[in-house]
């Protein structure tokens, strides 16, 4: 076993879980909790794109760079399970996403506490499917 960092695993499983962040995003935010979400804006105003405003190519950016975040931590962690890369992941997204809505609800007028709230439990779920992903990837990919 090796303990060097693998380039070559960590961009594939990165692109995968951006692949993966995307569409369960899109499943989550834009068909399940889209309602929800848009209903839970705070008192600033025209703060959610329409379906025909949205940025696909930054989304797409971010999700790849959440996948990539996730496995850099993976690939750190040597994590090379499904169970484990989802738990890692729910927990690195509940992390990640908590500190960040925190901090925007704090200092800004974006959404509401239920917005909040939803965010980190539906982040938190996303996270945890993508990790699941990450980690099935680790488990083809050689060291």
């Amino acid at each position: 076993m090796s303990n060097t960092f693998n380039s070559k695993k960590f961009l594939i499983s990165g692109l995968v879980g951006g692949i993966v962040s995307f569409f369960i995003g899109f499943l989550i935010y834009g068909i399940i909790l889209a309602k929800l979400m848009d209903a839970s804006t705070g008192s600033a105003t025209n703060v959610m794109r329409g379906p025909n405003d949205m940025v696909y190519w930054s989304i797409m950016l971010g999700s790849l760079f959440m996948g990539l975040t996730l496995a850099y931590i993976f690939e750190l962690a040597k994590i090379k399970t499904i169970g484990s890369g989802c738990m890692v992941g729910a927990i690195a997204g509940l992390l990640i996403i908590a500190g960040h809505d925190f901090t925007s609800y704090g200092t800004s007028n974006l959404f509401n506490l239920n917005g909040l709230f939803a965010d980190v439990i539906a982040s938190t779920i996303m996270q945890g499917i993508t990790g699941a992903a990450i980690g099935f990837v680790n488990s083809k990919v050689k060291d």
